[in-house]
């Protein structure tokens, strides 16, 4: 009996030639499992395709409001966000998709998991730091990276081995974007990207939404209810939280919102530049921080805005099955006890301008920040409090005159 492998399979030009090349080099009986994050019209036509081109089986899970529930939700009650702009879209998916890539694997009786990432991305490392954590006994396959058998270089040499195997794709050899998708974002590399110096052509690039200039020349408001950090209402209908990322997205898209252009640093060492859409993400996370403006002491903020930024750079990392993640979890999900609320926003022409927040746990006291004197506050007070505050201050600058009159 043949060996299983289970092959992450997209339905794409890389993985569709990634299926005969497992069966003619290792005679691997070929188990697709395409994950559904919320990739959209991209599933279309994937079992005919999966069948053709030798698979003996193929698995389409959606996982949604999985990957909604328990790994977007974690990273917008973190305020994750890695290098001050990246909403971890691809690297937030990727850990979902090898739980059920490992669930699938342990279902067939499968020896081995099969990746299409390539060899200077970040993906292959978050598959299989995923992989060896949840399945250290399963072996990967990771063909980009095995030079001395995997011999296609180009988009053109992988529709050349299709054809040579009867395989007959529907795939053009003219250049397009490299794309990833799920319901939290899309984004979109090479062409002109690979150039810092050119601007992109987003005219051409983008899918989820217009340009800011593009946008209508009017506002238009959103509410969003929370209740313990995660959100319950989009303009007063409850929702799953995959329905409110997935209307937001339209909302979002339609007034320019969250565009972005970064240069990143990957984990491999090198820089590379991508253009992210997260419509429904930016506004979801700017609501949230919002919210915990008004809810959360000084302290608490500063400390989890710190562990925010490193929670961003453990799930980039593909750390996502380790202690650390689960601790910083905890911290963050302890601190949303009391993030709960409404908060109004209005959109306009990529901008997101706050239009009232309110929360039965608002630390806010308009008597205590008002200029009018109330009965919890003596300005006398901040006398002392200077005092002392300012004490280190005030002992250092005496002790360099002392030493500045002594040298004279």
């Amino acid at each position: 009996m043949k060996e299983k492998v289970v092959l992450a399979y997209s339905g794409g030009l890389d993985t569709t030639a990634v299926i005969p090349w497992l069966k003619e080099t290792f005679d691997y009986d070929v188990i697709c499992c395409c994950v559904n994050c919320g990739q959209g019209n991209e599933l279309d036509g994937l079992s005919e395709r999966a069948k053709l081109s030798g698979a003996s089986k193929l698995y389409i899970e959606d996982i949604i409001d999985d990957f909604c529930d328990n790994f977007i939700v974690p990273c917008v009650q973190a305020g994750a966000v890695y290098e001050h702009s990246y909403l971890l879209g691809t690297s937030m998916a990727r850990p979902a998709i090898v739980k059920k890539l490992v669930e699938i694997a342990r279902k067939e009786g499968a020896s081995a998991i099969c990746h299409g990432a390539t060899g200077k991305g970040n993906d292959q490392i978050r598959f299989e730091l995923g992989i060896k954590a949840l399945a250290p006994d399963l072996k990967i396959i990771a063909p980009w990276r095995m030079t001395d058998l995997w011999k296609m270089d180009s988009r053109e040499a992988e529709m050349a081995y299709c054809e040579a195997h009867g395989i007959h794709l529907p795939f053009k050899a003219d250049s397009s974007y490299s794309r990833d998708r799920n319901l939290w974002h899309i984004s979109h590399e090479g062409l002109e990207l690979e150039d810092p110096s050119n601007a992109p052509n987003y005219k051409h690039m983008l899918v989820l939404g217009v340009t800011p200039q593009d946008a209508p020349d009017k506002e238009e408001e959103v509410t969003l209810v929370f209740e313990k950090g995660v959100p319950v209402k989009l303009n007063g209908k409850s929702m799953k939280v995959s329905e409110i990322i997935s209307e937001l997205n339209t909302i979002g898209g339609r007034n320019g919102i969250g565009i972005v252009d970064i240069v990143e640093n990957r984990v491999v060492g090198m820089k590379s530049r991508g253009v992210y859409e997260t419509p429904g993400g930016t506004i979801l996370m700017a609501a949230h921080d919002q919210l915990e403006e008004l809810c959360l002491d000084r302290d608490t903020m500063e400390t989890k805005k710190k562990l925010g930024s490193q929670f961003a750079q453990v799930v980039y990392e593909g750390k996502w099955f380790t202690p650390l993640r689960e601790a910083l979890q905890a911290f963050v999900e302890s601190t949303q006890t009391y993030v709960s609320g409404e908060v109004k926003m209005k959109l306009y022409k990529g901008n997101i301008i706050k239009n009232g927040t309110t929360s039965p746990y608002s630390l806010y006291s308009e008597s205590l920040a008002s200029f009018t004197t109330g009965d919890m506050y003596d300005h006398n007070d901040a006398t002392g409090f200077i005092t002392l505050f300012g004490l280190p201050l005030k002992v250092r600058a005496l002790t360099l005159q002392n030493i500045e009159k002594k040298d004279k």
